[in-house]
């Protein structure tokens, strides 16, 4: 192992990996829940048709009962004109937008459907224990101890150890058992590596999961890959092979 000055020790590290971990579980759980606004974005456009046509409605009626010998004025009819054509242009826009992100992200599934079974690595804190193992790959920017925190889906922690890394890519498997020694199930976990800098300072290390694509699903922001029960947006995709 290579010594480096001012290295922070093992302790510290593996303490701040726990709380990365916990954080980096609240904004899984936080993504996840995410999926609710395309639903809320309906409703919001709902609520719009239904305020356009209030306006059309009350437009209509305030004709059918002005004063004849005192209409409303050219101005003030011409501004609720412009208000009218405004709502119902956003109408128009906001549905054609739904539309066309929506045949977007159906293209998008045809295509990552063909990923189904495959290995595939993704830059994420999400980590998928399938048949009882987990894999996952970090930078050290140097040689020492290097913390790993793993937290379940309500963010306890059910792994953490410090292991001996060496400088550049480091691989790290888990074979699921928790600190006492306990296989767990599978199921959809998450991680977080913290290690040292060149100048001694702790850091945390982004890391790349591996995992089997085992579905494909439309999420409020894209496409996801299903890694297990982990749900992985496919854009933090960064390879794949057939086995």
């Amino acid at each position: 192992m290579v010594s480096s000055v001012g290295t922070i020790n093992s302790t510290s590290l593996l303490n701040q990996a726990i709380s990365a971990a916990k954080n980096n579980a609240a904004t899984n759980a936080a993504a996840a829940s995410s999926s609710t606004t395309s639903s809320s974005s309906s409703s919001s456009l709902s609520s719009l048709g239904g305020n356009f046509n209030q306006f059309l409605t009350l437009l209509t009626t305030q004709l059918q009962h002005q004063d004849p010998s005192n209409p409303t004025s050219t101005d003030s009819f011409t501004a609720e004109l412009a208000q009218f054509a405004a709502v119902q242009q956003q109408v128009q826009t906001n549905t054609n937008l739904t539309s066309l992100i929506s045949a977007t992200q159906d293209n998008q599934m045809a295509s990552a459907v063909s990923l189904i079974g495959k290995t595939t690595t993704a830059s994420t804190s999400s980590l998928s224990l399938q048949s009882g193992s987990a894999s996952l790959s970090f930078t050290a920017p140097q040689a020492g101890d290097v913390a790993i925190a793993i937290t379940d889906s309500k963010g306890n922690v059910v792994k953490s150890e410090t292991i001996d890394a060496s400088v550049g890519t480091n691989t790290w498997t888990w074979d699921g058992k928790n600190n006492a020694g306990t296989q767990l199930s599978n199921g959809a976990y998450t991680v977080a590596v913290e290690g040292s800098s060149t100048d001694g300072t702790s850091v945390s290390l982004p890391t790349t999961v591996t995992g089997t694509v085992t579905g494909v699903s439309k999420g409020s922001s894209g496409v996801n890959i299903d890694m297990g029960d982990a749900i992985i947006d496919i854009s933090d995709l960064t390879d794949f092979s057939s086995t």
